[in-house]
C-alpha cells in the first residue's frame, strides 16, 4: 500500500547505520578529526554507530574514481554531528574496486549537473585518481602505498617469511606450518556481477538477519542504474533476493538503520525513477511506501528516540520528524550544512530541542534552539548574545563552542551545561590561527590548537572542567592536511584504558611516537621490541631508537587502520610502524603489545588487517595482498604464536569482512569475487569449531594494568582478567576489570594549574606572563574564589588522600577593592574657597 508523507527525499548519499558492524576492507581510506560529534580520531571505538558503503568495481576497463569525504576547510572544518551520542546519517566510508586493484573511498563519483545526494560534508567532491594499492583495512591518513607481493595460496613460508621458527629468549613469534580448515560456506548473489556498490547491514545481538543492498552505479550517467536488495535470516548461509516485495522496476539508492532499534530499515529510491521511501519495521521482511517531496541532504537521527530524525535538504531546509520518516514538519529555513544537532545532555533533558546554526536575512550566522515541533520566531532561544562566525557551532555533550572573529583574530567561546558563554582561555602567548575540539570525555575538553607559527603541527590543550581554561598537554603533534581541506592530527586514544593516548610528535624535523597515561601529564617514546621476527636481538636504545606507530584509523569505527584496540581487550594494541629514530612509510612491519604499552613484539614483516575475536580472546589477521587469497592466521596467545587456516577452498579476491557486531557469535563474512567479472561471493565463515568449550573461572588469571612497574594509573590499581595463553576455550561476553582500587595521591596525580607552568625540579610555578596575585574582575565584596595552588588534578583521576588536600584549590573570601577612579571637584572649579561660603563639590567614582 502506497502512503502519502508529505515531502521529497534527496537522492544518492546516505549511510548504512549498524551498529557494532565492522567491516575490514581492502585499501586505505582518509578522515579528519575535529570533534567528537565529528568521528574524530582519538576516539574511533567509542564513537556513535556509522554506516559502511561497498563501492565494488569489477569491470576491468571503467576509468577509476575516488572518492574521500572530508571536513570543509576554513577556520573550524567540524561536521556536523549529535550532542553526545547523536546519529548522523552521512555518505559513508566506501570500498572501490578496479580489477584486482583495491580502492577506499568515502564519496561516489559525481552526479549529473543539477543532481544531489544525501551528504554530511558541506565540500564539494572532487575526482581523484591515484596509484593502485594493494591490502585492506582502512587507513586513516595515507594514501597510496604500492602494493607488495605475495607468496599467493598454499602452503609456504608464514607471514613475513617466519613460518615454522621457534621463538627466542625475546619472545618471537611462532608460526604454524601446518594447514588447517574453518568451517564455511557460500552463497553467490546471482545475476549481480555487474554490481559495482553494496551496502550492507547486520543488526547482530541475537539477530541472525543480514540485509544487503547491491547497486550498479552508471560513472558516466552519474546515476544508479539497477539495484537488488538481499536478506538472510541464517546469518549469512543463504541470502533471498526482495526485488519483488519492493517492486520489480524500484531502483533503490541508499539504505539506512535506525541506530537505536535495528528492526527499522529505511530505503530511499532513486529519485530521478521514483520518489519514494520504503520503511520497514520487521528487519526488511516486508516494506510500506511513502511518497515524499523534499531532497534529503543528511539525516540526523536521535540518539534516545527511535522514530525521531532530523532532515537535510538541499536547500538549506531542516525538517524533523517524530514517525520515523512518515510524516515531515519544516523546522527552520536557511540552515548551515551539517551544523544542527540533538539536544542530549548528561542529564537527560531537552531531549526534544534542537540546536543549529542559521543565516540571517543580512546574511550573518547565528546560535538558535527550539523544539523539534515548534520553532517559530516566538520560540526560538538564542543562547550566544549576536553573530558567530558561520560554520563553527559545536554542540557535544555538555560544552556547546562557537568562534567569532573580531580585529583579525578568531576568539572561541564555550558554554558548559547551557551556562552563559566564557571566552575560551589559552596562555597569553598563544596566538591561535585554528583549532579542533577533539573530545569532551569526562567533564573536560580536549582541543588542538594551531598556532601562528605552526604549519603541519598542532599543540593539545586540556581543559578544566568547565572548558574554559586551558593547560599545555603536547606541543608539535603531526597534522596533515586531507584532500578536502580536512585536518587530520596524529593522536589516538587506547580503548578500555582511561587516559591512554598515543601521539606522533615532531622533533627538529623528525617524527616520533609518544605514549601516556595520565592524559597528558607524562609522555615517553616507546620501548622497542628486543628481538626481531626471527629472534635476532635488536639495538635500539632510547631515547636515540625506538617503536614509532602509524595512528591512522578508519572512518568507521568498526573498520581497521593501521591501529587497533578494543575496549574489551584493554592491554592488547595491535599497530603497524617501525624501528628507528623517526618514523617512516617504508621497512613497515605489524607490532603488537598485550600489557598496555610497556613492551612490543614483532608479528608481520608485511601490513596485515588484525580483527580481535572472542573479546580479544583471538586475533584473526589477513594480508594486505590485490592477490587472491584462501587463508588467514589466528592467535590463541595475543600475538605470540599464530596458525594458518584456510577459509575457503578457491583463492579469493577479498572485497571486505564483515563481523558480527558484538562480537560473540564467532560468524564472519567475507565478500569477494574469484574473477573479476564473476557474480560475488560471500563466505560464511564459523569460528566456534576452533574452541574446546566455554571458558570456566579456572582458565583465567589476573593481570594488573601498570606503566612501566608503576601499578597506580589515573589513581587506581586495576586488576584485569585474563585468559591463560593455553586455553582454547570462548570467552564470550566480556566482564571488565576484576579489581580498582584507589591510589593515594602523589604529585604525579597533578598537572599544572592555568597560569603555571613545570620547571625542571618538577615544581609548578607560575609563568613569566600570569600573575597569581591577581583576582577575578568577576570577584566582588561578599563573594569567594578559588585561590589556587599551582596545581590541578587530572581530570578522571580516582585517588584520595595524599597530597589532595595541599594541592587543591582554596575558596576565599574577595577582598574589599579601593575606589578607582576617584575625583573630587569643586562646583566652580576653582581650588580654593573663601572663608564663612559654602563649597560644593562634586564626586565622581569610575568604578
Amino acid at each position: 500500500m502506497e502512503k502519502v508523507a508529505g515531502w521529497y527525499p534527496a537522492w544518492h548519499a546516505a549511510l548504512l547505520y549498524w551498529t557494532w558492524l565492522f567491516l575490514l576492507t581492502y585499501g586505505f581510506a582518509g578522515a579528519e578529526i575535529t570533534c567528537r560529534s565529528c568521528r574524530s580520531q582519538v576516539q574511533p571505538q567509542q564513537q556513535p554507530q556509522q554506516g559502511l558503503l561497498m563501492h565494488l568495481r569489477t569491470d576491468r576497463g571503467e576509468e577509476e574514481h575516488r572518492r574521500f569525504l572530508g571536513e570543509k576547510g576554513g577556520e573550524r572544518g567540524q561536521e556536523a554531528g549529535t550532542e553526545d551520542a547523536g546519529l548522523r546519517a552521512t555518505l559513508t566510508p566506501a570500498l572501490e574496486f578496479r580489477g584486482r586493484e583495491t580502492r577506499r573511498a568515502t564519496r561516489e563519483p559525481e552526479k549529473a549537473a543539477g543532481e544531489r545526494r544525501p551528504r554530511a560534508a558541506p565540500a564539494e567532491d572532487r575526482a581523484l585518481r591515484g596509484p593502485p594499492r594493494a591490502g585492506w583495512g582502512s587507513e586513516r591518513r595515507r594514501w597510496g602505498r604500492s602494493p607488495r607481493g605475495s607468496a599467493g595460496p598454499g602452503l609456504g613460508p608464514g607471514p613475513g617469511g617466519a613460518a615454522g621458527r621457534e621463538p627466542g629468549d625475546g619472545g618471537a613469534a611462532r608460526f604454524g606450518l601446518e594447514e588447517l580448515r574453518l568451517a564455511s560456506t557460500t552463497f553467490a548473489l546471482a545475476g549481480d556481477s555487474a554490481h559495482n556498490q553494496a551496502m550492507v547491514h547486520w543488526s547482530g545481538h541475537n539477530s541472525s538477519v543480514i540485509l544487503i543492498l547491491t547497486k550498479l552505479y552508471d560513472y558516466n550517467l552519474g546515476s544508479i542504474t539497477e539495484s537488488s536488495l538481499w536478506r538472510s535470516t541464517d546469518y549469512g548461509t543463504t541470502y533471498e533476493k526482495l526485488n519483488d516485495k519492493v517492486g520489480l522496476k524500484t531502483i533503490l539508492s541508499y539504505l539506512y538503520v535506525c541506530p537505536t532499534n535495528k528492526r527499522k530499515i529505511m530505503l530511499l529510491t532513486d529519485p530521478e525513477v521514483e520518489s519514494s521511501l520504503l520503511i520497514s519495521s520487521d528487519e526488511g521482511a516486508s516494506y510500506q511506501k511513502y511518497r515524499l517531496n523534499f531532497y534529503i541532504h543528511s539525516l540526523l537521527f536521535h540518539p534516545k528516540q527511535e522514530d525521531w530524525i532530523l532532515a537535510y535538504s538541499q536547500d538549506q531546509k531542516l525538517f524533523s520528524s517524530v514517525e520515523f520518516g512518515r510524516r515531515w514538519l519544516l523546522l527552520h529555513e536557511g540552515v548551515t550544512p551539517n551544523r544542527f544537532y540533538w539536544s542530549m545532555m548528561g542529564n537527560g533533558r531537552e531531549a526534544d530541542l534542537v540546536h543549529l546554526e542559521a543565516r540571517t536575512m543580512d546574511g550573518h550566522a547565528q546560535y538558535i534552539t527550539c523544539k523539534m515541533q515548534n520553532c517559530s520566531e516566538a520560540t526560538r532561544s538564542k543562547p550566544f548574545p549576536g553573530y558567530i562566525d558561520h560554520n563553527s557551532l559545536i554542540v557535544q555533550g555538555d560544552y556547546v563552542f562557537v568562534q567569532l572573529t573580531s580585529g583579525g583574530r578568531p576568539h572561541y567561546y564555550v558554554s558548559y551545561r547551557r551556562s552563559p558563554f566564557a571566552q575560551m582561555k589559552l596562555p597569553k602567548y598563544s596566538l591561535p590561527k585554528d583549532m579542533h575540539v577533539i573530545s569532551t570525555d569526562e567533564n573536560q575538553v580536549f582541543a588542538a590548537v594551531q598556532e601562528w607559527n605552526q604549519n603541519d603541527t598542532y599543540n593539545l590543550y586540556i581543559s578544566d572542567t568547565r572548558g574554559v581554561y586551558f593547560t599545555l598537554a603536547l606541543e608539535n603533534v603531526k597534522s596533515s592536511q586531507g584532500l578536502e581541506g580536512n585536518v587530520m592530527i596524529d593522536l589516538y586514544e587506547v580503548a578500555g584504558i582511561k587516559g591512554m593516548f598515543l601521539a606522533n610528535k615532531k622533533i627538529d624535523n623528525q617524527v616520533k611516537t609518544f605514549i601516556t597515561y595520565n592524559k597528558g601529564r607524562d609522555w615517553s617514546l616507546l620501548q622497542a621490541p628486543h628481538t626481531d621476527l626471527r629472534g635476532n636481538p635488536i639495538q635500539c636504545l632510547l631515547p636515540y631508537c625506538s617503536l614509532h606507530l602509524h595512528l591512522k584509523v578508519s572512518d568507521n569505527p568498526y573498520t581497521s587502520g593501521n591501529i587497533a584496540s578494543r575496549d574489551t581487550a584493554p592491554s592488547i594494541i595491535v599497530a603497524s610502524g617501525n624501528i628507528g629514530t623517526e618514523l617512516s612509510d617504508s621497512d613497515i612491519s605489524m607490532f603488537v603489545t598485550s600489557d598496555a604499552g610497556n613492551t612490543w613484539r614483532q608479528i608481520f614483516e608485511e601490513e596485515h588487517s588484525v580483527l580481535y575475536l572472542d573479546q580479544g580472546g583471538v586475533l584473526v589477521a589477513m594480508k594486505h595482498t590485490s592477490l587472491p587469497i584462501r587463508h588467514l592466521w589466528l592467535s590463541f596467545d595475543e600475538g605470540r604464536s599464530w596458525s594458518k587456516y584456510s577459509f575457503t577452498s578457491l583463492p579469493l579476491f577479498v572485497d571486505g569482512v564483515l563481523g558480527e557486531p558484538g562480537e560473540e557469535t564467532l560468524i564472519m563474512t567475507v565478500f569477494g569475487h574469484f574473477s573479476h567479472r564473476s557474480e560475488w561471493q560471500l563466505v560464511k565463515v564459523d569460528y566456534k569449531s576452533i574452541f574446546d568449550r566455554r571458558c570456566a573461572e579456572e582458565d583465567y588469571r589476573p593481570w594488573q594494568l601498570h606503566s612501566q612497574g608503576e601499578a597506580c594509573i589515573m589513581g587506581a590499581k586495576r586488576i584485569y582478567r585474563k585468559r591463560k595463553s593455553e586455553k582454547k576455550c570462548m570467552q564470550g561476553k566480556y566482564a571488565g576489570a576484576m579489581t580498582s582500587e584507589p591510589c593515594v595521591c602523589t604529585e604525579a596525580d597533578f598537572d599544572c594549574d592555568y597560569g603555571y607552568e613545570r620547571h625542571s625540579n618538577g615544581q609548578c610555578l607560575p609563568a613569566f606572563w600570569y600573575n597569581p596575585s591577581s583576582l577575578s574582575k568577576d570577584c566582588s565584596l561578599g563573594q569567594s574564589y578559588l585561590n589556587s595552588t599551582g596545581y590541578r588534578k587530572v581530570v578522571s583521576n580516582n585517588c584520595t588522600d595524599g597530597v589532595r588536600e595541599r594541592y587543591t584549590a582554596k575558596p576565599q573570601q574577595c577582598p574589599g577593592k579601593p575606589p578607582q577612579g576617584l575625583r573630587i571637584v569643586t562646583a566652580d572649579g576653582r581650588l580654593t574657597a573663601e572663608q564663612g561660603h559654602n563649597v560644593t563639590f562634586l564626586v565622581q567614582l569610575e568604578e
